[in-house]
């Protein structure tokens, strides 16, 4: 394990005023990039949920809701291959360079989206078209985090890493917010039959106006303070960093994909599988659950930075263990609530799993998994591992959610206890890590 470096500063200190200025605007730029980004990305699964089952896959009756799924998660897909490459060109280049495309590259896909035309028009070009950008926009957001989450770490005070890296996760926050808001305000203004026709195009156009403001603070952003160093002092350029930290820290890519499972299950059912499952299945408002992921992506706003300030003073691995036994203890009761359409209950198991589970352990995962590997490779270490993360635990969890509610007749049993498999395993993993790997 190679001991954390100290990124408080160097031989030849910057003034204390210089300091501070430059952890704020990383941590500034990394939250509005990630927005960006986040806003994009989440978008595209909102909408899937609700237009792209009947606009791509018309000719395929019921399964065009797993055929839309399954175009979600092809965006994590790529996720990994956008992890080795920005990673490796931010090890290499400097992180800023590197931010500032991802940002460019998502918003174009996104845009390219809301102009695509259906199926109706071009026939099986569309589907092919849709999964080749959303392919587009996993490769972008796959250097976003390793990038947004190092410049904030490496720039913040020693103590307070947590909390001034909490903006990248508070950005997907605000992302779900604005991406649920529009659909539920266009939704709700244009109808039903017009937002189906054309109206859910207005949402992903709307995305160049936030790549403008995320491209102009990124440009602002002063390069990370610890990669300055790093090439003032003459280290050696490695030539294939994601080599370098597979090599030496085999086991850090392990726990962050064990780490993360606690995570994705709890959002990505929240927010994606419930919203299908719920209007499909149970005869529920689809405007219900759109409201929950508004509420739900605003609370984090709050809850994220909380939580993430108290884990810099009573520990990391405390925070999250409490997180992901929430998790664990709250799958079946959310099922239950879904399964008595009482909207008390649904709001409260969806906070429970989304701003307590979810929050807790996302807002200590910036500082948790960059520093389990060395400056020379991070970007590719800490990048790469959270999107193989988001693959095997991400991408797929509303599909095969779909799946497994298929395989048990209509039940959602299954669904209750892989979302609870998948706590478990996170809190097994950090319970077992030593506390220098978990702080």
């Amino acid at each position: 394990m190679t001991p954390t470096l100290d990124t408080t500063g160097a031989s030849e200190p910057a003034p204390a005023a210089r300091s501070s200025g430059q952890a704020r605007k990383a941590a500034i730029g990394s939250f509005v990039g990630a927005v960006v980004d986040w806003y994009d990305f989440l978008l595209y699964g909102i909408v899937a949920a609700l237009v792209f089952n009947t606009a791509f896959f018309p000719n395929i009756g019921k399964m065009g809701t797993l055929a839309a799924f399954a175009t979600f998660g092809v965006g994590f897909l790529f996720r990994p291959l956008g992890g080795v490459v920005f990673g490796h060109y931010g090890d290499r280049l400097g992180r800023k360079r590197m931010l500032v495309l991802t940002v460019m590259l998502m918003g174009l896909s996104t845009v390219a989206i809301g102009l695509l035309p259906t199926f109706a028009t071009i026939g099986w070009w569309a589907p092919v078209l849709l999964v080749l950008l959303r392919a587009i926009q996993g490769f972008a957001v796959g250097g976003e985090w390793g990038g947004a989450a190092l410049m904030a770490v490496e720039s913040a005070p020693k103590h307070k890493k947590a909390f001034y890296s909490s903006g990248v996760q508070v950005g997907y926050g605000v992302g779900l917010v604005l991406a649920t808001g529009i659909v539920a305000l266009l939704s709700h203004l244009l109808g039903e039959t017009a937002f189906r026709a054309w109206g859910w195009r207005l949402p992903f156009v709307f995305s160049v106006v936030l790549v403008l403001v995320g491209l102009w603070v990124r440009s602002s952003m002063d390069e990370s303070r610890e990669f300055v160093e790093k090439v003032e002092h003459g280290h050696r350029k490695l030539k294939m960093p994601v080599l370098e930290a597979l090599t030496r820290h085999p086991k850090a890519f392990v726990y962050i994909v064990a780490l993360r499972l606690a995570e994705l299950f709890t959002m990505y059912i929240v927010t994606a599988f419930a919203l299908s499952y719920s209007t499909a299945n149970l005869g529920l408002s689809r405007d219900l659950f759109l409201g929950i992921g508004l509420f739900v992506g605003a609370l984090s706003c709050v809850t994220i930075p909380c939580f993430a300030w108290l884990a810099d003073r009573v520990g990391l691995r405390r925070v999250y263990l409490i997180g992901a036994t929430i998790g664990l203890a709250g799958a079946v009761p959310f099922f239950l609530a879904l399964e008595a359409r009482s909207i008390v209950w649904i709001v409260i198991c969806s906070v429970a799993l989304a701003n307590l589970a979810h929050d807790m352990v996302v807002s200590v995962q910036q500082p948790l998994f960059t520093e389990l590997f060395g400056a020379e490779y991070r970007y590719s270490g800490a990048g790469v591992g959270y999107q193989f993360a988001s693959v095997v635990g991400g991408g797929f969890t509303p599909f095969i959610a779909v799946a497994l509610v298929g395989v048990g007749g209509g039940s959602w049993h299954l669904v209750a206890a892989y979302l609870a498999v998948g706590c478990l395993i996170s809190l097994i993993v950090a319970a077992r890590m030593k506390p220098a790997q978990a702080h």
